[in-house]
């Protein structure tokens, strides 16, 4: 027998239809050979820190930072018995091998191996890799299953992630947290991502309209444009200079011109158009797309290609026609197939596009959503496999007064892939110069006026404009993310450019969610557009946090580095030693930004005074702790003193402490007895360390 290992029950179901594996079973299905199960995601994650030591349950400067020799997993509560039924299952005499059919990338490979060895499973294994559900690509799949082995390079990335965002998330977390008495979520990702609205924001805040002023002459069917004044006189003076004056054409230049075809879609990319033209968040396109391959509908979603292999080149045809078929078109007279499909360009899954089944599906079936990505990316092969959009540029040149205007016209020649596009009523309004304009030819000039304008302020950035921002942090060019050029649509990125980007296209769209739900950024709605802000506690976050936390440069390095890694082009260990050196000299270097009561101000109500320096003593999840960010002093609510005793260390009790340096606990429990008892507790400051002692009363 195999044992296949899915990543949802979903998935495991249609490769168990395929396989013939129909008998259901306790947590999976059995048949022809093949026992095929799932995984619910992360069965198996790393352990939290109190697991290596009992002290780390608390959150303490000084147990910094926090680094395993022998890092140790835990198997997720909520599916412990999944995870069970998968061991039994390999344990079973009569599976003889497995096959990992989890999601064909980083994570997916991840999520078998900790199942894998957790199990201490020895048996051997091969990998499915296929890049569509469908039953034929499922049998493709099987039929040319790959040794495991050829992925462990991918697994041992998947590992450098996993325990580079544990080490960066659990030590900067509490490092922060504690110097700074609030909960203040740090990661290798989330961090560098917040930096990029943060200063953003900031760029906008200190940005400094300037005026400008055009010169413009009305020649009754068109209009021309002077050279902008930085003086209003000086623009006033072309007027006054152009006034009852004709104006003569020097010259009429005339071009053909061609714009090529963006490629398809990659998850980026998608999410980017889906946000622009749909509203959608990145997070909302992504489980859209999720639920569209799962159903057959779409090929993987979690790719970072936007070409198809060249053996895929002949099933171009029948793609685009199922794509237009999705959209509602005519089926496409011309297909160039051979533009979308290079082998150099495709990474571990080719570009997203919709799967033959989907031309046979009841669209209107579908929820909204899933309806309206499917057209997204049906419409984006059709553009990709469609013809230049051609036009013709007309450049005359105006003299009037002894100055010189400019008009341009276009006139489009042949709409080519744009067709497909929301945007093709704009080509309709294209401006188009008038016939007849040949050089040294006299123009009346009906009226000339002065248009007044500003430089503009960056504009917030969008989900669409944060995503570009994010994958091109890095690249060799040293992208600036805030130039206007980059805010516009697809296909403006250069092809070539070389990415190292912030997170991947699987993770991107769960951190734009975690920097919402922990408070550090908010969605504000302006008129049709939803822009990301970051929130004051956001602000101040990066206002404190240093340079090697929140740069995207250097978190983009990493991510190229664990691309390294992938490819088996550098050693895990190298990687990992970086992380930890980094988190060896912020603990041992980082000193507390003066002042930082200001950008951390406390809305909570105050329980006590710090017996230490006097400030206000306020509750939070894990204790009571003093305000001022110098101040160390602390009572944890999970202090063993009082858990041995069953006791809780309440509000009530806490503010007895710091006002009377006592208070009465009744009902203590005995360890040496099992009985309970009344005492008081006495608090003691040494100005470093807190400690409790029972006082008894005298019978």
């Amino acid at each position: 027998m195999k044992l296949i290992l899915a990543e949802k029950p979903s998935v495991a179901q249609s490769i168990a239809k395929v396989l013939g594996a129909t008998k259901r079973g306790n947590g999976y299905l059995e048949g022809n050979g093949y026992i095929v199960s799932w995984c619910i995601g992360h069965l198996v994650e790393l352990a939290q820190p109190e697991s290596y030591d009992e002290r780390y349950s608390k959150w303490q400067k000084e147990d910094l930072p926090i680094l395993p020799d022998n890092w140790k997993y835990q198997i997720s509560a909520e599916t412990k018995k999944q995870f069970l039924i998968l061991k039994q299952l390999m344990e079973r005499p009569d599976v003889e091998s497995l096959v990992c059919a989890t999601d064909a990338g980083r994570e997916g490979e991840l999520i078998f191996r900790l199942v894998y060895h957790q199990c201490k499973c020895k048996k051997s294994f091969e990998r499915l890799w296929i890049s569509s559900m469908e039953d034929t690509a499922i049998k493709s799949g099987f039929a040319n299953l790959k040794p495991g082995t050829d992925y462990d390079d991918l697994y041992e990335a998947a590992l450098c992630r996993a325990k580079a965002d544990w080490l960066v998330g659990i030590n900067a977390t509490r490092f922060f947290s504690v110097l700074y008495h609030r909960t203040l979520n740090v990661g290798r990702v989330m961090s560098p991502t917040l930096a990029l609205l943060v200063q953003r924001e900031a760029d906008i805040s200190a940005f400094k309209p300037v005026p400008f002023y055009t010169p413009f002459l009305d020649c009754g069917g068109f209009s021309a444009t002077g050279e902008k004044c930085a003086e209003k006189a000086a623009a006033q003076a072309v007027v006054d200079a152009c006034k009852g004056q004709p104006a003569l054409v020097q010259t009429v230049e005339q071009k053909e011109k061609s714009e090529r075809p963006p490629a398809m879609y990659d998850l980026t990319t998608l999410q980017r158009d889906a946000n622009r033209q749909l509203g959608y968040t990145a997070q909302q396109t992504l489980d859209y797309l999720q639920t569209l391959y799962e159903k057959k509908l779409c090929t993987y979603p979690r790719t970072d290609s936007r070409y198809l292999t060249a053996d895929m080149e002949g099933t171009v045809p029948a793609l685009a026609a199922v794509a237009a078929k999705i959209c509602g078109v005519a089926v496409p007279d011309t297909v160039l197939a051979a533009q979308v499909c290079n082998n150099a360009k495709v990474t571990d899954h080719h570009a997203i596009v919709p799967t033959e089944g989907a031309g046979r599906t009841d669209l209107e079936a579908l929820p909204a959503g899933e309806r309206e990505i499917l057209r997204l990316v049906a419409r984006g092969l059709l553009c990709a496999t469609g013809t230049p959009y051609r036009y013709q540029e007309t450049v005359v040149i105006l003299d009037c007064g002894g100055n010189l205007f400019s008009a341009k016209g276009k006139a489009v020649i042949d709409p080519g892939w744009k067709v497909y596009q929301r945007e093709i009523a704009d080509m309709a309004k294209e401006s188009v110069l008038p016939n007849g304009l040949t050089e040294g030819k006299t123009l009346p000039v009906t009226a000339v006026s002065i248009k007044e304008g500003k430089t503009t302020a960056p504009k917030h950035y969008t989900e669409d404009t944060l995503l570009s921002a994010m994958e091109m942090a890095g690249t060799k060019d040293k992208v600036n993310c805030s130039s206007g050029a980059r805010e516009g649509g697809r296909g403006r990125i250069p092809e070539d450019a070389e990415r190292k980007g912030i997170g991947t296209p699987a993770t991107r769209a769960g951190i734009l969610e975690k920097l919402v739900s922990t408070g550090f950024v908010e969605r504000k709605k302006q008129k049709k557009t939803t822009y990301l802000i970051p929130t004051q506690i956001g602000v101040s976050l990066i206002t404190v946090l240093p340079e090697q936390l929140q740069s995207p440069l250097l978190t983009a390095e990493w991510e190229h580095q664990l691309k390294e890694v992938e490819r088996g082009e550098m050693n895990p260990n190298e990687f990992m030693d970086g992380i930890c050196n980094m988190l060896h000299d912020l603990v041992r270097t980082y000193k507390v930004i003066d002042g930082s009561q200001v950008l951390f101000p406390s809305d909570r109500e105050t329980v006590g005074r710090c017996p230490r320096c006097g400030g206000a003593v306020t509750e939070r999840k894990q204790g009571f702790f003093c305000e001022n960010a110098e101040c160390r002093f602390a009572l944890w609510k999970n202090s063993k003193f009082f858990t041995v005793k069953k006791k809780n260390l309440t509000r009530a009790v806490a503010s007895a402490l710091l006002k009377d340096g006592k208070a009465k606990l009744t009902g203590c429990y005995s360890e040496k007895t099992g009985k309970t008892y009344d005492a008081t507790v006495l608090l003691e400051d040494t100005g470093e360390k807190t400690n409790f002692k029972l006082l008894f009363e005298k019978k």
